[in-house]
């Protein structure tokens, strides 16, 4: 190991920069987003309002994870060192430089700003893809598809922006959720079974690859059509199917135990939420709900819980740490399920509370990420107590 990570040890392995500069920016980007809804700070961007918040949360933040979360599994899966040192360290730059760029819109050329932002998936693709190619693991080569996909999506925000196109900002958008949602359902069936057995004596999950296909598939297709924009008897019906997949997949790991172990049941409870996404998107195509509970339900509740709980349970495993949770992050699952609760399904509950629903939605994920940032940034930034490398 090189002297400079030795001294930075943040940036020995992704997990550790990424995970860390995700969870300050689930802070400051939500603080920002609050503050510009309620009219208490106006700024000029290069985004309009409504896209800058959708555009930061799953191309800043989730793209963040994800990049921690590779770099650190594409290690393990091939055996080779992925980014670290100078070459993580400017990816972390441009990272960075994609979340700020966008305020100096009046200084530097919307062009600039479109290809700072853009040009970080197709670079992590790179870092992810040369471990991959080098080991033979062209098994996971999948997964850099994933990326330059999301990437097109990206690129078809800035192409409406940049005035190219119309209306291609919402497509855009809508092409990353569902990439997300892929690979959170490709990782989750990897690693919940794994994670369950290890963190529960006596417990061996029943893996089910057919059940996965199914679950996987049906999911995607309802994605699919949502991004083609058709609703009916069709995307209930496959809506219902991803529901019945799903539920059946999880039941296969499910352990009853888990509810005494909080960096398993917020897992299971971020999926539950996904679940509970496609339960809404059949509901959504029959009127019955408007569309943007399903849409907060995948985002908010699959991608927000999901996150925090996969970053908190990898950086203990990486760090040579025990694999329990402290009290205050176990608060912290509560409050980032309470985020969710009071953004998805209480104003679809009580649609005249909106306002009110949102603003404790917003204190719920502050509070949860300032527990993560405060428990978890002495951990990122420090060697591995067990002295191993990573």
């Amino acid at each position: 190991m090189n002297k400079q990570i030795i001294e930075y040890p943040i940036f020995a392995l992704g997990f550790r920069a990424f995970f860390a500069l995700a969870g300050l920016f689930a802070l400051i980007l939500v603080a920002l987003w609050a503050s510009i809804f309620k009219g208490v700070l106006v700024t000029d961007n290069y985004y309009p309002t409504t896209y800058w918040h959708a555009h930061e949360m799953l191309l800043g933040y989730s793209v963040a994870v994800i990049a921690g979360f590779l770099l650190t599994a594409v290690k393990n899966w091939t055996g080779v060192q992925t980014a670290q040192g100078g070459n993580l360290i400017g990816l972390c730059l441009l990272w960075v430089y994609g979340r700020v760029v966008p305020f100096y819109s009046e200084l530097i050329p919307d062009t600039i700003i479109a290809l700072v932002d853009f040009s970080f998936l197709p670079l992590l693709a790179y870092f992810v893809a040369k471990p991959i190619l080098k080991s033979g693991n062209f098994k996971n080569l999948f997964f850099i598809g994933l990326l330059l996909l999301m990437a097109f999506g990206n690129a078809c925000i800035h192409a409406e922006i940049l005035g190219y196109y119309k209306n291609s900002a919402g497509l855009g958008l809508d092409i990353v959720v569902t990439i997300i949602m892929m690979m959170i359902l490709v990782i989750a069936g990897r690693v919940f079974p794994f994670f369950t057995e290890r963190g529960i004596k006596g417990v061996m999950a029943i893996r089910n690859p057919v059940l996965d296909a199914v679950a996987i598939a049906s999911s995607a297709l309802v994605f699919i059509l949502l991004i083609l924009d058709i609703s009916g008897i069709l995307l209930t019906v496959l809506a219902v199917t991803a529901v019945v997949a799903n539920v059946l997949r999880v039941s296969g790991w499910y352990e009853p135990r888990i509810w005494y172990v909080p960096l398993l049941w917020v897992l299971y409870m971020g999926y539950a939420w996904i679940i509970l996404g496609f339960v809404f998107v059949g509901l959504a195509s029959l009127d019955i709900l408007p569309a943007y509970v399903a849409t907060h339900a995948f985002t908010v509740g699959g991608i927000g819980v999901l996150t925090l709980g996969m970053m908190a349970r990898v950086s203990l495993g990486h760090t040579g740490r025990a694999m329990k949770a402290s009290n205050s992050i176990a608060l912290a699952f509560v409050l980032i399920n309470l985020a969710a609760l009071f953004r998805v399904l209480l104003p679809a509950l009580l649609p005249d509370w909106y306002g009110s629903f949102l603003v404790i939605s917003i204190y719920c994920w502050l509070a949860a990420f300032s527990l993560f940032v405060f428990v978890y940034t002495p951990i990122l930034s420090s060697v591995r107590v067990d002295g191993k490398e990573g």
